[in-house]
């Protein structure tokens, strides 16, 4: 720099005591001079504060569940089967949209074959067919389908609320009170799940599909047990339970304020493929005969009373089963994506 330069006079105007100064450099373009080359150069700044969004714990896990194209398409298909099973026919004292009775025998239509044609497209009388003695079988479908989801759902929540409540008391105190209980746990793993299902179920069918239910969910806790155990004892250590330890919060707070709050992505996701499971062991027990018994009806027993009519009705035998794999595999893939969207690795989300 020589002794005329503009920028030395300049600096001296500003620093009349000799020092130096140093200004912040501004992000833009200029010229770089490189072994006698002129080189284009650009500086990149962060990009400011206020252009990031910043989203809380639950919108974080929506928006991931939504952006799940899986899960979110078996939402539809599994939301389009509950309101079609429950407006169709009604529930209790409320009357349904379909004309037919399930539990009325009607002179055959069209041989009993289904009514319902895509090409071109048709209801008819009958779209699911009739059974062997005349019943509307799309009414007899659709209400087996309100009971094995009212089955499913209702072991989903007992099997969770024990669940919850076995492994956080496992996990937190731990000593005599978790040995106790998992050993509990382990005595049920052992036994067969079908075996002891069948037996409580048989227990349980004079009380109808509510006994059922409330039995199934009994014995169908103990998966999360062992994963709420598992996250209470990583959970039981972190600094905000030794804090809230510290100031002589009690223990049954901690549990519930602090601790599963913190589970919750575990407990939920478990709880999904919970009821997926339990769709499943409830069509195999009322498959055997222990499940559901009439005169109230479930998918899976639609199966065991038509299954000798296959080969001359095999109608018979393809709804309830396409609507128990639909079903299940929607809950499935609702649990996939569940567990994605509270994955705690993605903590934070950029449109």
């Amino acid at each position: 720099m020589s002794e005329n330069d503009p920028r030395r006079e300049r600096d001296k105007q500003s620093n009349p005591d000799g020092k130096m100064s140093f200004e912040p450099i501004v992000g833009s373009q200029g010229t770089d001079v490189i072994g006698g080359k002129s080189t284009e150069f650009e500086i990149e700044t962060p990009l400011a504060a206020d252009g990031d969004k910043s989203y809380s714990q639950g919108q974080l896990v929506l928006r991931r569940f939504f952006h799940h194209k899986g899960a979110l398409a078996a939402m539809i298909v599994l939301g389009f089967i509950i309101v079609m099973a429950f407006s169709s026919i009604g529930i209790g004292p409320i009357p349904g949209w379909w004309g037919q009775d399930y539990r009325l025998a009607q002179p055959l239509v069209n041989g009993g074959h289904p009514t319902l044609t895509l090409w071109p497209f048709s209801i008819g009388e009958h779209p699911f067919g009739q059974d062997t003695v005349g019943k509307d079988y799309f009414a007899l479908v659709m209400s087996g389908t309100q009971k094995s989801i009212i089955i499913a759902v209702g072991v989903g929540l007992i099997s969770t609320v024990i669940g919850t409540v076995v492994g956080a008391l496992a996990g937190y105190y731990r000593g005599w009170v978790e040995s106790a209980l998992m050993r509990l746990t382990d005595l049920l793993i052992v036994i067969p799940l079908l075996v002891l299902a069948a037996v409580l179920g048989k227990i349980a069918s004079g009380w109808g599909f509510w006994g059922l239910t409330l039995m199934l969910g009994v014995v169908t806790w103990t998966s999360l047990a062992r994963l709420v155990r598992g996250e209470v004892l990583s959970l039981r250590e972190r600094d905000f339970v030794l804090a809230a330890r510290a100031v002589g919060t009690s223990p049954s707070r901690i549990i519930t304020r602090h601790i599963l709050p913190n589970s919750v992505g575990v407990i939920i996701v478990s709880a999904t493929l919970l009821i997926a499971s339990a769709i499943l062991l409830e069509t195999s027990l009322s498959f055997l005969g222990f499940g559901v018994q009439a005169p109230d009806t479930s998918l899976g027993l639609l199966i065991s009373q038509y299954q000798n009519a296959f080969s001359t009705r095999p109608w018979l035998f393809w709804w309830p089963g396409m609507l128990i794999l639909t079903i299940a595999l929607s809950v499935n893939f609702i649990g996939d994506g569940l567990r994605d969207a509270f994955d705690p690795r993605q903590n934070r989300s950029k449109d």
